[in-house]
């Protein structure tokens, strides 16, 4: 039986770290390379609010130090926060997040407004490099 503990102990030891960061990591990766915006905002609002609890967890160290549930309750709620089947840090940035910075007036601007496109780029510097001698003194 002291064989098994043991080996829980280590699971309960990696299990944080798996959940709060290892999982997070490879999915924000994934999330980069896909053109679906769905998931960048779901990594994205997963950062913000693990950045927020990893703050408050330092900020209210001496309190939580006396909870001795604080761990699990952590990996449970950033748990639910990362798994794509709950999808939480999406939830919470949609439903609390974004109605407060609405109800204060902050309107972000859409990625595709703010960025050129890849065809007026190539556009602008294909004319720059086959533009005259006298034409390119313009610029």
């Amino acid at each position: 039986m002291g064989h098994f503990w043991e080996f829980l102990t280590y699971v309960h030891s990696l299990s944080g770290p798996c959940v709060m960061l290892l999982y997070p990591l490879y999915a924000s990766v994934q999330a980069i390379e896909t053109a679906n915006k769905l998931d960048d905002e779901q990594w994205l609002a997963y950062w913000i609010f693990y950045s927020f609890l990893t703050l408050l967890e330092m900020v209210a160290e001496p309190i939580i130090k006396w909870i001795p549930i604080w761990y699990e309750v952590k990996v449970l709620l950033v748990a639910w926060l990362a798994l794509p089947q709950f999808r939480g840090a999406a939830f919470i940035y949609d439903k609390f997040v974004r109605e407060q910075l609405r109800k204060h007036g902050f309107e972000g601007k859409s990625a595709s407004s703010s960025m050129p496109s890849p065809s007026k780029k190539k556009n602008k510097f294909i004319s720059l490099v086959t533009s005259k001698k006298g034409e390119q003194e313009a610029y």
